[in-house]
């Protein structure tokens, strides 16, 4: 991995970039040049996840980058649908077939299933596998809250090393990120932007614009910079780990441009007082497969 602005060790001492490229929602027909332009801008983080629908993509892009695969950290998700062992299994070939890779440098279970969690358990069993195996590189959880962290932890000999969740301004986990550096696992966010707040809000009404907001605003006109770029800028700074996403070349450039300006301790404490406390996206404890019916195509 090179020398990167930003980075953060894992637990089991895999060095993972700090800021990565997210493809959710990204059509196949629009990941391959997204994924190349990201690579070209400096991003070595690629997120992407079995649901998404294009992890062929994501590894056609990876094949065309010119960028050694050793300069790449690359995650994906196993879907809910595909809990268990046998199916676990099964789902994991696919994705690495998928993205045409022999190996995986972290794979997440993407929801926690509380009504059944002995699946959500096994198919962390069947992770751990992979990992002693050396086919994945590192694992760990997606949209996991505190009592999921804790009913995984009464069975999981590996400790996550990651749990990427919704997090931005708005939302700013504060409790579940101290139990995260309690564990030992690394914060991701997913949203952080807090698009969320506009993509999967049920009624218009409801929708709150992040980057519309006038703190951010104004911090943003005292820096010459853009809204977007402070936001990540404060992710940066309390250390959490970023996967922004976008199709068009200039902000995947923008998104990527935040090492060169800091944000004061007066203005942090500004961002964090946006805090609602009111979740954008799907609540984890209602997460099972009737919440999301979908199912990965082949």
């Amino acid at each position: 991995m090179p020398n990167l602005p930003f980075s953060l060790t894992l637990e089991n001492g895999v060095v993972m970039p700090g800021v990565g490229f997210g493809v959710y929602q990204t059509k196949p027909e629009e990941t391959v040049a997204s994924v190349i332009d990201a690579i070209d801008a400096g991003y070595r983080l690629i997120d992407t996840a079995a649901i998404y629908g294009n992890e062929r993509e994501v590894g056609a892009a990876i094949a065309q980058s010119g960028v050694d695969r050793t300069e790449l950290f690359i995650t994906t998700k196993l879907w809910i649908h595909d809990y268990g062992h046998d199916a676990t299994r099964r789902a994991f070939d696919a994705s690495l077939a998928k993205l045409g890779l022999e190996r995986i440098d972290l794979y997440l279970l993407h929801w926690p299933v509380p009504v059944d969690f002995d699946a959500t358990i096994a198919s962390y069993e069947i992770a751990e596998e992979l990992l002693a195996d050396g086919r994945v590189a590192s694992i760990g959880v997606s949209n996991f809250e505190l009592d999921h962290l804790d009913r995984l932890m009464t069975k999981a000999r590996v400790v996550p090393a990651v749990n990427q969740i919704e997090l931005h301004p708005y939302f700013p986990q504060v409790e579940l990120r101290a139990k995260h550096a309690e564990m030992g696992i690394i914060t991701q966010a997913w949203s952080p932007l807090g698009g969320v707040n506009v993509y999967d809000a049920q009624d218009p009404a409801q929708q709150r614009h992040l980057l519309d907001d006038p703190v951010l605003g104004a911090i943003a006109a005292d820096h010459g910079r853009t809204t977007a770029q402070v936001v990540l800028r404060w992710h940066v700074q309390h250390g959490i780990s970023v996967i922004p996403k976008s199709v068009r070349r200039e902000r995947i450039v923008e998104n990527i441009s935040v090492f060169d300006f800091a944000l004061s301790p007066t203005e942090m404490a500004l961002i964090d007082a946006l805090d609602t406390g009111v979740r954008g996206g799907p609540d984890p404890q209602t997460g099972d497969r009737q919440r999301f019916p979908a199912t990965v195509a082949n």
